[in-house]
């Protein structure tokens, strides 16, 4: 996690926007950054707890890795309307070691005052605080629940959005759409863990308003998946296509590219002290695949005593149903078909979050975090579990220094 290896990337994607400036202090390029220092560690050896995605997980043992990353960001102004904007993001993902990602990469047209296009790598906007997830210091909780943001394995989209914001009295009205083909590896914790890569054209949008220290965003967003390594799922349609379950495994396999939508609603509020945060949002399959339908919600509340802040959330995930039925022959082969059910079947977790926040200097902020996990079906969202599963309750407890600058 090297900042010179960052300051190269970022430099390395902006370069042609600022090759004619000649020199990098010329007043049109700006540079920032943030990140998180943090520290975690469970009462377990048994399973371990990750945030969506990541390989490597917390233990009984304390861990780096979970929560900490560094950002860089570059913006460099060509003209009035034009400019381009490049992000790093070194982080624990689906590597057993710190890896550095382009996050971002766009160029940005300013049409006017209220309207502006980008063309490049942006973030979809699937959920409340897609935009600035990674950014700990921009957050009140140590990282986004888990239970809601692992529904999405889709972070970032190759094409362009438009973005439109205007003012109605006191209410400001922001409005984004975009299109484009999302790249992308996906941790897979069956067994021993693997790795698979996806293709996904995509498309939504996000509707939000603002009014005072009130926010209220809608968002949906749609993705037609494609996964030709998924190794776990492949070894089981296999078997179904040689014992003469065809259509079974067409069904259920990803190698031929699945629709899947995402759909949420949640807002913000920091009013008089209180800080509120709640979303809630749903994913289900548009096409047959064994990816359940899910349901997830969380709700954050806290109360800011001048620097301090501490705060209580409780966060859910539940399976809404499964796009594939396992036809009644199945049955005759009892092993294969508890294979199939466990498959089709959701994780299920919930968990509730004890915190305080204390920013104590400027662009500085302290977090102790703990939560209270309780896996239900499949083990919930905990990787590494034994072949049998984990059903006990797990305690992570995590401190964290989030920094920008």
């Amino acid at each position: 996690m090297k900042k010179q290896l960052l300051v190269a990337a970022v430099l390395a994607a902006t370069a042609a926007m600022q090759a004619h400036a000649g020199v990098l202090d010329d007043g049109n390029l700006s540079i920032s950054g943030f990140g998180t220092l943090g520290v975690a560690k469970s009462n377990t050896d048994d399973a371990k707890f990750a945030r969506y995605n990541q390989a490597d997980g917390v233990g009984d043992s304390a861990r780096l890795g979970l929560d900490t990353n560094l950002g860089l960001q570059a913006t460099y102004k060509i003209n009035d309307w034009l400019s381009g904007t490049a992000q790093v993001l070194t982080r624990k993902a689906t590597e057993h070691s710190f890896t550095t990602d382009l996050t971002w990469a766009f160029l940005k047209a300013r049409i006017n005052d209220e309207v502006s296009v980008r063309v490049g790598r942006v973030v979809v906007p699937t959920f409340l605080i897609s935009d600035y997830q990674n950014v700990g210091y921009a957050n009140t909780m140590m990282r986004p629940p888990i239970e809601m943001y692992g529904q999405a394995p889709i972070e970032n989209s190759d094409g362009a959005d438009i973005n439109y914001q205007h003012a109605i009295g006191d209410l400001n009205v922001t409005a984004q759409a975009f299109a484009g083909v999302s790249r992308g590896k996906l941790f897979v914790s069956s067994g021993a863990g693997s790795t698979a890569t996806y293709r996904a054209p995509a498309a939504g949008f996000s509707v939000a308003g603002e009014y005072g220290p009130f926010l209220l965003r809608f968002a949906h967003a749609r993705a037609d998946m494609k996964i030709n390594d998924l190794q776990p799922v492949n070894g089981l349609t296999n078997t179904l296509t040689g014992l003469g379950f065809g259509q079974l495994a067409s069904d259920i396999t990803f190698s031929t590219g699945k629709k899947i939508a995402f759909t949420s609603i949640g807002g913000t509020m920091d009013w008089n002290n209180v800080v509120g945060q709640a979303e809630y949002a749903q994913r289900r399959a548009k096409d047959k695949v064994y990816l359940p339908d899910t349901n997830a919600w969380y709700a954050m509340l806290g109360y800011r005593f001048g620097k301090v802040l501490p705060y209580y959330a409780h966060a859910s995930a539940k399976g809404a149903g499964s796009s594939v039925t396992a036809p009644a022959a199945l049955a005759r082969i009892p092993a294969l078909n508890a294979g199939v059910a466990n498959l089709l079947a959701a994780p299920e977790q919930s968990t509730d979050i004890v915190g305080v926040r204390w920013d104590f200097a400027k662009s500085l902020a302290l977090k102790v975090q703990v939560d209270r996990v309780k896996p239900g079906a499949k083990s919930g969202q905990l990787i590494n579990v034994p072949a049998a599963g984990y059903n006990k309750d797990v305690t992570v407890v995590a401190a964290g220094l989030d920094f920008v600058f």
